[in-house]
């Protein structure tokens, strides 16, 4: 078999009057307005307050012409604010653009300038981030919902309209935003039903906004259930995580592998948790655990595939001992193709979705758009389907198997990652003039990117410097755990770069660098790179990423300093300050006066 499709839902059944989310949200706070709909940091908010501070803000962005067609950016931490605004902006009818304040400033312009929001939602810590153009047209969200007139209406949501743009790496050297509509997002709403037929739960709030399984996340409160955000401190300590998961009674909790592989020991597990696992494939050996802990009644844990262009999630199965790791079958409304070069079914091939969840596309990026998102042939119903780049086979009992990706696509940490992105910024950087990227086993620290320089000169290859632009390029997730200086790179018989027989990054040497850890702050922070990386001593003038450190040691790194410290150590200072002296001397300047 070479096409699956499973039937539409109850919920969207033909005949069936539509219904937004955003009418769904309204219901459940008309019928249940005591019942909390969002905790944050210990905080509770009923679904009536919810409710009425969403509507404020949606008649204040009315009365400034925000409505379908428009976009409102969201500049704003993890908090209540946050879903105020998401929430406003979409009962506005205009589509919301999440702007991750984490992110560099340079970034962030872009995405600001590429999107065009009419306006812009943030706070006085964040606004600065903008750039002063901008920055002039900055709200916060308590000042547009007191300045909103009385009596301003909202207009009424299509499906057709535009719910939300959430931008992804692009292959070209920029990020590119993906439009998803408000008809996809009832789709998936309906169709993670099946997933989540208990109501009301609690549900974990774990993903970063701007990633697209936030969506699927905040979307809960559209059919009466609790939200609990997690915070960023939290997310990256896996003992606070498991803490919260059990002070908060949470049922439910979206992760990506990744994330969970350092979680799994920690939680009690007192209680079955059921865990909605994406963003990246399983790998056997964390399947298998998962699989023992269903069957032994501790666990519940589901697989999800998806892209972002086609509104998060597209399959999903229960994570048992039926066999190794698979996509398992559709969600409701969709239907997944295996299609050969010429876009005939094939028992493997490339994996294409069609359905509900498909996105509008990218925005602004009409040649884009028409590239990646094609007519259904095998429909032939008018619709489109979208190309993943993924390559999968149906197994003998009928469920999905992933092969991996037909081009340079790669997932790290559950994030989704266009090696040229990468290049391009690392070709742009001091004293290098091409650049290659390559996700490899042997990095430094484990699996991770490896960016090989070819500079004509390495020995005079200077890459804290590369490091340091890079990062002001480039979200944390995407700077690679190790640098490689060539003279020139390995060919092949076409004059393409030989990917395959770049070399393997050099291991760190054993001798520390510069004296001995000196201030207080030094010794801390040698004592943790020591237990983090497993080496015996570290020098003063020692590089985190050159003595093994690579992106997931940092988070551990940064969530075990935190914990010792007692306030928080953003995961980006690791990456902007890798010499130990230099980062003591960071965090000296950040300690409370």
């Amino acid at each position: 078999m070479t096409v699956l499709a499973e039937p539409l839902a109850a919920g969207e059944a033909p005949g069936q009057p539509w219904r937004s989310v955003v009418d769904r949200f309204v219901r459940v706070a008309t019928d249940h307005p005591d019942r909390p709909a969002l905790v944050h940091e210990g905080i509770a908010v009923p679904y009536a307050e919810l409710a009425a501070r969403s509507a404020a803000v949606a008649a204040g962005l009315t009365a400034r012409g925000a409505g379908p067609g428009s976009v409102v950016g969201l500049l704003l931490p993890r908090g209540i604010d946050l879903v105020v605004g998401l929430l406003g902006t979409l009962r506005a009818g205009a589509a919301y653009l999440p702007l991750d304040p984490a992110l560099p400033a340079d970034r962030l312009a872009y995405m600001c300038d590429q999107a065009g929001p009419a306006i812009l939602l943030s706070d006085a810590a964040h606004r600065h981030r903008l750039p002063p153009a901008r920055a002039r047209r900055v709200l916060t969200v308590e000042t547009c919902a007191r300045s909103a007139p009385s009596g301003v209406g909202t207009s009424a949501i299509r499906p057709g309209d535009t719910a939300y743009a959430i931008y992804t790496s692009g292959s070209t050297g920029e990020p590119k935003a993906v439009e998803v509509t408000h008809g996809s997002l009832t789709a998936l709403l309906d169709g993670l039903g099946r997933l989540a037929e208990r109501a009301p739960s609690r549900v974990g709030w774990n993903a970063s906004p701007s990633f697209d399984a936030s969506v699927q996340q905040w979307l809960r409160l559209c059919r009466g259930d609790t939200v609990v955000m997690v915070g960023d401190a939290v997310r990256a300590d896996p003992t606070a995580l498991a803490a919260l998961v059990d002070a908060e009674g949470l049922d439910e909790l979206d992760i990506t592998p990744s994330h969970l592989v350092s979680l799994l020991d920690q939680l009690s597990l007192e209680r079955p948790l059921r865990l909605l696992i994406g963003g990246e494939a399983i790998p056997p050996g964390l399947w298998s655990r998962l699989a023992a802990l269903r069957a032994a009644g501790r666990l519940d844990p589901i697989n999800l595939y998806g892209p972002t262009e086609c509104t998060v999630d597209a399959t999903w199965t229960p994570v048992d001992d039926s066999g190794g790791p698979h996509l398992g079958g559709p969600l409701p409304g969709t239907r997944v193709y295996l299609l050969d070069a010429d876009l005939r079914p094939a028992p493997e091939g490339e994996l294409y979705l069609a359905g509900s969840g498909v996105a509008r596309g990218y925005l602004g990026r009409p040649a884009l758009t028409a590239q990646r998102f094609v007519a259904d042939l095998v429909a032939a119903d008018g619709g489109r389907m979208y190309r993943t780049g993924d390559r999968a086979r149906v197994g003998p009992d009928g469920r999905l198997e992933f092969l991996g990706r037909a081009d340079d696509q790669v997932k790290v940490r559950g994030y989704r990652i266009e090696l040229g992105e990468i290049e391009a910024v690392l070709s742009h950087c001091p004293g290098v003039a091409q650049a290659v990227v390559v996700l490899r086993d042997d990095a430094p620290g484990g699996p991770g990117l490896v960016g090989y320089c070819r500079t004509g000169r390495a020995s005079q290859f200077d890459v804290d410097a590369v490091r340091r632009a890079a990062a002001a390029h480039l979200p944390d997730y995407m700077l690679p755990a190790a640098l490689v200086p060539l003279d020139r790179f390995p060919l092949t018989t076409s004059g393409k770069v030989d990917r395959a027989a770049l070399p393997a990054p050099v291991r760190p040497a054993a001798d520390p660098l510069g004296g001995p850890p000196l201030t207080a702050a030094e010794q801390t922070v040698a004592a943790v790179w020591c237990e983090v990386l497993g080496v015996a001593e570290v020098g003063a003038d020692d590089n985190f990423f050159d003595i093994g450190g690579q992106s997931l040691l940092a988070i551990g790194l940064a969530a075990r300093l935190r914990r010792r410290l007692g306030r928080p150590v953003p995961l980006v200072a690791v990456f902007k300050h890798p010499v130990l002296r230099q980062f003591a001397a960071y965090l000296d300047r950040q300690a409370p006066r």
